[in-house]
């Protein structure tokens, strides 16, 4: 099955200061023309705290550069990836500070769509992670709000969290707004000890975006993003259920960094490794 590959914003970029994965404030026009280069079909666009200022989305000068620069290369961007919901979490913080997030949430939604996005990965995950059914509860509560405004600008939400399969069969279950999906990380899946074949049998009629690392999980705790193949992810299960439920939407490469500089010649070894599955 023919897939189209995507990279998250910032692999094509040495990372800044010391940031595995930000806005690239530097370099984010130069990526466009790397991203053609290494044979990719769109940029998985970030939010982020780091780069709020210096992100063009948010100005009308910024987005007539950004829309300019999408047609020279023949980029889409078709997600907005909210980093900044890592930053600024939409948990465990005050009644004030939840009111001003989830205002900007709402905000965030006709950006997104205004850029070409059709959905915007919401991350619950490291900081983030909902770990109580109280934050569940609340999670739930600014979805029921956010998902009628998502849905007036056609732009599905993708929750990305680290629930069990069962735990996010029962949360969605909880949602069943049709415009609110999984987005679903073979690296944070691995690392956690998941089995693709059984997440997708729990939700995977449910699942609207991939993101594809890989990430090994060591014998004495932890665990490293290492390059795809070489850590504790299934490919052959990750392709195999893909296939089951038909997946046909696109694949984000949010892999490990190559050497700096040597950023368009890696994601090349990682498109040729994938490949092989598709």
């Amino acid at each position: 099955m023919p897939y189209t590959f995507g990279i998250m914003q910032g692999r094509l970029s040495p990372p800044e200061d010391g940031r595995f994965q930000s806005f690239p404030l530097n370099s984010w026009r130069e990526e466009f023309a790397r991203a053609r280069s290494a044979g990719l079909d769109y940029i998985e666009w970030i939010h982020d705290a780091h780069g709020h200022t210096a992100n063009p989305i948010f100005t009308p000068a910024g987005l007539a550069e950004f829309d300019a620069l999408k047609r020279e290369h023949s980029i889409a961007t078709p997600a907005l990836c909210g980093d900044w919901f890592m930053d600024f979490p939409l948990i465990r913080c005050t009644p004030s500070e939840l009111a001003i997030r989830e205002q900007h949430l709402h905000e965030l939604i006709p950006i997104a769509a205004r850029i070409g996005a059709w959905r915007m990965v919401l991350p619950f995950v490291d900081q983030s992670s909902i770990a109580t059914e109280a934050e569940r509860q609340q999670v739930i509560d600014i979805l029921n709000r956010a998902l009628p405004i998502a849905e007036r600008h056609n732009l599905e939400l993708h929750l990305e969290a680290d629930f069990s399969p069962a735990d996010f069969a029962a949360f969605l279950a909880r949602v069943p707004h049709p415009f609110l999906k999984v987005n679903w990380d073979s690296g944070n899946s691995s690392g956690l000890g998941y089995i693709a074949h059984e997440e997708f049998a729990a939700y995977g009629h449910r699942l609207g975006s991939v993101h594809l690392k890989d990430r090994y999980k060591k014998p004495e705790g932890g665990v490293e993003t290492r390059p795809l193949g070489q850590g504790s992810a299934n490919f052959d299960d990750v392709f195999a259920s893909l296939r089951a439920i038909n997946y046909s939407g696109g694949l984000t490469l949010q892999v490990a960094r190559g050497e700096p500089g040597g950023e368009v010649n890696f994601i090349k070894t990682q498109i040729d490794f994938l490949k092989r599955y598709c």
